[in-house]
């Protein structure tokens, strides 16, 4: 049973890095989705249907994903994903204190992957390769490249 005293968590409790790290996470795995199906025209209505999925978010996390745009990580295809995968890991940290604003995270971003993996001809193999991946990282199930594990 929940605290009728506690105040529901919100994101101004967050710090101004932490919400940057969460928008990198969310928009960067929304990016690796998209990425496994190549294709000009599979990846503009891949990225129509992630913003469609992000617009429908509850408030607090639409919150927690404004601001300003964010340049898309730089290197390899193996170093972007590396990148991106360590920023939803990072994310998921800084919302663990947070429990009700981290699931919220999850379930949207859970939504929005596989809007974007459906949306150019059902979900291939690589895309849902991608999302197991990430679905990894945000279950905490999954080291990430350079983690402890790796």
């Amino acid at each position: 049973m929940s605290d009728p005293t506690q105040t529901p968590a919100t994101p101004s409790q967050l710090s101004d890095a932490d919400k940057d790290v969460i928008r990198r996470g969310a928009f960067g795995a929304i990016a690796l989705v998209s990425k496994a199906d190549p294709g000009f025209f599979a990846t503009f209505k891949e990225s129509m249907a992630g913003s469609k999925a992000l617009a429908k978010a509850p408030e607090q996390i639409r919150e927690l994903l404004q601001g300003g745009l964010m340049a898309p990580p730089s290197g390899s295809p193996e170093q972007v994903e590396s990148k991106i995968l360590g920023d939803l890991k990072a994310a998921m940290a800084a919302l663990a204190s947070h429990p009700e604003l981290q699931r919220g995270y999850r379930e949207v971003l859970e939504s929005a992957m596989n809007e974007v993996a459906g949306a150019s001809k059902g979900v291939s193999h690589d895309e849902q390769a991608e999302i197991d991946r990430i679905r990894g990282v945000l279950d905490g199930s999954a080291d990430t490249p350079g983690s402890a594990g790796a």
